[in-house]
């Protein structure tokens, strides 16, 4: 095969600051983690740290319909592109803002090809953070668009930040059919476009007024014009005939989460599982569920009924429940090539030099790993850090082409117990927290 074909177009970005190779091409065995030593862990973090404070032009607050108000911090780094500080809102009747994250961005996208030819990891050895696109006004009907320096380029007109309606955030009935309560969720939408060769990645974050976070990455663009190949055997035949087959190939995208649910540092992560017993006789089918303390660093997997959420240290809401906050994946194609693309999600130890998911360039030590599968080695989780694997197989069609339609990949951070009721809760159901009164 002609591997001239798999010969990218960079977005130029300058030669000091362009980062470290691409993956080599060994392949572990399906489910091997090679742990660290305790001396490679030991080594002095040297990575970058979220400012203490943000000035006006680096600083979203958002005040949403139903009352809630997002308030964060922003910041550019020219491998993972756009990255949020200090994130937390303020619901509806609560005396203070609560804090969720004290960082979250973008932690690699890892683009394999199907026929084993050649391999991409785009945040770290492809120049994502430098191809950072100017935004029309169209693109951000009824938002602010912020100028953006890229490190060592220059100010970007590249961030997008508006609001969007997003449909029912509830409705209700009254027994009686006297009264319907219902209300329209509204998103702060966040977001940039990156461009890689011909990919261009949507990095967006929508915050919901009922405290909801949502993270997706949208590829766009178009499909490489240099990809085509009949006699490769793979891929999906593109154009009249069987003449060009455009070459399947995964995008495994990860995100990397710092936790700081009021503020503290020491949150914990918990585990849920469900267990459905089938009927005996007549009887109905029983489910038995189990929390299971996340103690040690840990590369899981998602499964029918299983679930995790990160559990504030200190704070509480007005019901004494210790608020959190639960990892909801969206739909993946989880792809075994690699270590670390074998697992949905990582707990892994807060440490500032491990931040991107495959190849890191930062410096962690002497012969420190650079992904992050080996770096789950059984230390306890006192500072967790929360990586989320989503993996996309894309198998081109004739839709996409020209421009190709964006497809999605993402997951949310769901609240739960972060408020005692539902923030959005119209005033004259107010006391019905608990069981209801009068029902619906």
């Amino acid at each position: 095969m002609d591997k001239s074909r798999f010969t990218r177009v960079p977005v130029p970005f300058p030669a000091a600051r362009k980062a470290g190779p691409v993956l080599a091409a060994v392949v572990l065995a399906t489910g091997a983690l090679t742990s660290a030593g305790p001396a490679a862990r030991a080594a002095a973090p040297r990575g970058p740290v979220p400012p203490p404070g943000c000035s006006a032009p680096q600083r979203i607050t958002e005040r949403l319909a139903g009352g809630t108000t997002w308030n964060m911090c922003w910041h550019y780094d020219s491998s993972a592109g756009l990255v949020l500080d200090r994130v937390g809102y303020r619901p509806k009747g609560e005396p203070r803002p609560l804090q969720v994250l004290t960082s979250a961005k973008l932690a690699q996208v890892h683009v394999p090809y199907d026929d084993g030819k050649a391999e991409f990891d785009d945040l770290t050895g492809f120049g994502f953070g430098y191809g950072l696109q100017e935004l029309k006004p169209a693109e951000c009907p009824g938002g602010t668009i912020r100028s953006v320096k890229v490190p060592d380029s220059g100010y970007v007109k590249g961030l997008c930040t508006t609001t969007r309606s997003r449909g029912h955030a509830y409705r209700m009935a009254s027994d009686d059919g006297t009264r319907v309560w219902q209300e329209e969720g509204r998103d702060l939408l966040v977001y940039t476009v990156n461009k890689v060769s011909w990919y261009e990645y949507i990095t967006e974050w929508r915050f919901s007024s009922d405290g909801t976070i949502s993270a997706n990455i949208g590829a766009t663009g178009s499909l490489s014009p240099v990809d085509y190949d009949a006699g490769d055997g793979r891929g999906w035949p593109i154009g009249k005939g069987a003449e060009d087959y455009a070459t399947s190939h995964s995008h495994n995208v990860f995100w990397r989460l710092n936790f700081g649910l009021d503020g503290g540092a020491r949150d914990r992560v918990e585990q849920y599982d469900s267990v459905v017993t089938p009927p005996n006789g007549n009887g109905s089918p029983t489910t038995k569920t189990t929390r299971t303390p996340v103690t040690k660093e840990l590369a899981g997997d998602a499964k029918s009924m299983r679930w995790w959420r990160v559990v504030s240290a200190t704070g509480r809401n007005a019901d004494g429940h210790p608020r959190s906050y639960e990892i909801v994946p969206g739909p993946s194609a989880k792809h075994p090539g690699r270590p670390f693309t074998q697992h949905d999600v990582y707990f892994t130890q807060n440490r500032a030099c491990e931040q991107f998911a495959s190849n890191n360039t930062l410096d962690c030590g002497p012969n420190a790993p650079t992904s992050v599968d080996k770096w789950v080695n059984g230390e306890d989780l006192r500072n967790p850090v929360v990586w989320v694997n989503i993996g996309f197989h894309h198998i081109a069609r004739d839709e996409d082409q020209q421009p190709m339609p964006v497809h999605w990949q993402g997951f949310r951070l769901a609240p739960r117990d972060v408020t005692a009721m539902n923030p959005l809760t119209p005033a004259d159901l107010a006391t019905e927290n608990g069981a209801p009164s009068s029902g619906s």
